[in-house]
């Protein structure tokens, strides 16, 4: 089930807010546990058993790092002193989250990309008879990447303190399942939820806010990132195209990718404040970011901060002397692309951003990127940024070679590219790359725009919200980018 669909917005959608609202205090965790697992096991019902099984082993371990057991009588744990000593029992708990999240992960996730790569290596050494052949292909569970992360950062935050255990288990695993993030983030880390979990206010300001995150959010996907990424599939899948085009195509990409997570996690973050969450931000205009390290302040915020706090710091982070700053940055990325897809385009992707960054790193405050005027650096930021997403966009690392041998004029076009041009620039597509750039650098974010919700501004809202509608009833099923992920 996706959020740009009707059953989502007119069926789905409001059931849950009623038996929301309508549920005693005591019960609004477990009918919105009830709706979660039942949003995620729409596509396929065998995937709730991971997720249960991942709620399960953290709940157990949560409680025994805080050295509590379920069946005392108290609702609150104390949370541990940071800095102080850890038990043998706290450090095998943690060991276990982290080891168990990891493996289905892992598993689920790269089973398919470990053994085509075991396969190709024994052929390239001239070893057939070493090949596994396998006919079983594992099918990747919708959202692994993310609630992985989520339940996980649970077991690290009660064992560093920075958390308090929570005794109810239907507390946890709504903390877990909570649809409006299960399936594509933000990845919401416990100790910025824990009180929320425990007590938390339902006002119309959160309610009303949150109605139009949604609206606006929908608007993003359906009038901006869908016709954004059409142009995209279309210049990617062509084969060998002229260099204008295949820039615009990447651009068009980079618009379509930014407009559709943006949109999910807007999305995500008004429905929370409709149930009284209130989540993080996790996006900050980031086009608008003047260096790769910038661009990482502002993209994808809740997993930059995750892979900062539970990666990049416990390796050690910058204070372990240079040479060691620049592998723990380049590790960092290099799993951070993997993170995204099992592929080594992915991985590319990630080491590229790596590079980036450790270049800039480098060069200080004396590098001659830093000298540039902003506008310009703003505008070198985005170029590397569209280079970057031809690792992610492309179906294979030969075809991300072959884009970018297109863009730099390295790669002829074939005879029947300027064909293209009918198709992606029509007056529709243009208008549309064209809406997308005013927007990115020249709109204020919908974090910001809703603050105050005047009557003209909800007038513009909901008339966006309506043209939505009307569009997504011509649409083809397009998900969400980073459901795949």
């Amino acid at each position: 089930m996706v959020f740009s669909s009707h059953l989502f917005l007119f069926y789905f959608l409001p059931a849950a807010l009623l038996c929301y609202y309508l549920a005693p205090r005591r019960g609004k965790h477990l009918l919105l546990t009830i709706f979660s697992y039942a949003f995620y096991g729409w596509a396929n019902p065998a995937f709730v058993v991971l997720l249960g099984f991942s709620t399960v082993v953290d709940y157990i371990c949560g409680l025994v790092i805080a050295r509590h057991s379920p069946f005392d009588g108290r609702y609150d744990v104390a949370a541990l002193v940071p800095d102080t000593p850890r038990r043998r029992s706290q450090k095998i708990a943690v060991a276990v989250s982290v080891i168990s999240n990891l493996s289905l992960l892992g598993f689920f996730k790269y089973f398919n990309f470990a053994v085509a790569n075991y396969d190709a290596l024994t052929q390239a050494l001239g070893l057939p008879g070493l090949r596994l052949d396998l006919a079983i292909r594992i099918t990747l569970p919708l959202g692994i990447s993310f609630y992985t992360f989520q339940s996980m950062s649970y077991s690290i935050d009660v064992y560093r303190g920075h958390a308090r255990a929570l005794r109810n288990f239907i507390d946890f695993a709504c903390y877990v399942s909570m649809f409006p993030q299960l399936v594509a983030g933000p990845i919401i880390r416990f100790s910025e939820v824990s009180e929320q979990l425990r007590s938390r206010s339902h006002t119309l300001t959160k309610f009303s806010r949150g109605a139009a995150f949604i609206c606006l959010g929908l608007a993003k996907k359906i009038l901006i990132a869908n016709p954004c990424g059409k142009i995209a599939d279309v210049v990617f899948d062509a084969g060998a195209v002229g260099t204008l085009d295949s820039w615009y195509g990447a651009a068009a990409y980079a618009f379509q990718i930014y407009f559709d997570f943006s949109a999910y996690s807007d999305i995500a973050i008004g429905l929370g404040l409709m149930l009284g969450f209130v989540f993080p931000k996790n996006f900050d205009s980031p086009y608008h970011a003047a260096s790769i390290t910038d661009f990482w302040r502002r993209w994808h915020i809740s997993l930059s901060a995750w892979l900062r706090d539970y990666l990049y710091i416990p390796l050690g982070g910058n204070r372990k002397g240079g040479g060691r700053t620049y592998v723990n940055l380049a590790l960092v990325m290099l799993l951070g692309g993997l993170w995204h897809g099992a592929a080594w385009t992915f991985v590319i992707w990630g080491g590229f951003h790596g590079l980036l960054l450790g270049l800039e790193r480098l060069g200080g405050k004396n590098s001659l990127y830093r000298r540039l005027p902003h506008p310009v650096r703003v505008a070198a930021t985005f170029f590397l940024v569209c280079i970057s997403w031809v690792f992610f966009r492309a179906a294979d690392l030969p075809a991300a070679m072959a884009y970018l041998g297109a863009m730099f004029g390295t790669v002829p076009a074939s005879d029947t590219a300027p064909l293209l041009g009918g198709l992606i620039y029509q007056p529709y597509y243009l208008g549309t790359f064209i809406a997308a750039a005013l927007f990115t650098w020249g709109a204020p974010q919908v974090w910001d725009w809703t603050r105050e919700l005047p009557a003209w501004k909800i007038v513009v809202i909901l008339a966006l919200f309506l043209l939505s509608i009307l569009i997504l009833a011509t649409q083809a099923y397009n998900p969400f980018i980073y459901f795949i992920f």
